[in-house]
């Protein structure tokens, strides 16, 4: 039996507990051992009663996790810098393995993370933290560890695939389709770090850090926008046979270094991430072995 502690129980933290709860034979099929929830820190904790979630299992503080010698895995799922960092750092610590799907933190303190992880010898595993539920950072650091990467491109962000598809189908403003993906739960009320290109590239930093086994930050990132992204940009686009997107690139030049960015791009109809749409993410892959791959998906 595998006991789970969980941090954090908001959106993606509950649909971890559902997919337990819903499916614990199929996962235990799988897997060949038992999946169980034991302890979850969650600070509304009225939150996870509606999850059928009982007060015993309820912790008061995170000691109540790291003490539990029965608790192997640490699954944080809180968001954030800290107290996430401080926690996962604490649980690496206490030698148990960690899970987590924080974009966030793997970009600004991933060095530290995957140092404490290594010398604690524990597993830290962070495929969720990019690209929703498309599998990529596993093949990126296994599948694929024989070919040299030449180059990673990515639609990382789903709120701004959704909008500029939007405005490529219909022809509306950027504001006008912004605002109907914040009534559809697409776009967050502050919708500043998916529609300046943030979340993609904190997103890439943790790709072609992988990709070329290399130490890639926010800050190495260089990042732009779709705010400033017309129909007339759009309409001038698709009259020269491309299609705008919001692409996140990482390629390494002549000389070994590694070029990240993330801005709108001027993209060929003929390229596979062209017909990536709506709220869908898609990461393309080229290297010297296996040629040109993509994993397409559902994101965020």
């Amino acid at each position: 039996m595998i006991n789970i502690g969980l941090l954090g129980c908001g959106t993606v933290g509950s649909g971890v507990v559902e997919l337990l709860q819903k499916n614990t034979e199929t996962i235990a099929r799988r897997t060949g051992d038992t999946i169980t929830l034991k302890k979850v820190l969650e600070k509304d904790q009225d939150k996870c009663r509606t999850l059928g979630i009982p007060d015993d299992m309820l912790a008061a503080d995170i000691n109540d996790i790291l003490s539990d010698a029965n608790i192997n895995i640490v699954v944080e799922l809180m968001g954030g810098i800290e107290p996430a960092f401080t926690f996962i750092i604490q649980a690496m610590r206490a030698g148990k393995h960690v899970v987590t799907a924080n974009k966030d933190l793997i970009a600004v303190k991933g060095k530290e993370l995957f140092e404490t992880a290594e010398e604690c010898g524990i597993d830290f595993y962070f495929e969720a933290s990019v690209a929703g539920g498309i599998p990529i950072v596993y093949p990126l650091k296994q599948s694929l560890a024989g070919n040299r990467i030449q180059e990673v491109i990515g639609i990382l962000n789903g709120t701004t695939n959704y909008i500029l598809t939007k405005m490529s189908q219909e022809g509306q403003e950027f504001s006008q389709v912004l605002a109907e993906a914040q009534q559809l739960g697409y776009a967050e009320f502050d919708p500043t770090a998916d529609v300046e290109g943030l979340d993609a590239a904190r997103k890439i930093a943790i790709l072609s850090s992988i990709a070329f086994n290399s130490r890639i930050t926010l800050d190495d990132v260089y990042v732009e926008g779709i705010t400033s992204i017309t129909p007339a940009d759009i309409k001038y686009a698709r009259e020269l046979g491309y299609v705008i997107k919001l692409l996140a690139i990482a390629k390494e030049d002549e000389e070994g270094r590694i070029q990240a960015r993330v801005h709108p791009a001027f993209l060929p109809l003929s390229h596979p991430l062209a017909v990536v749409n709506d709220v869908f993410n898609a990461v393309f892959v080229r290297g010297d072995a296996v040629g040109e791959i993509m994993h397409f998906g559902r994101g965020a």
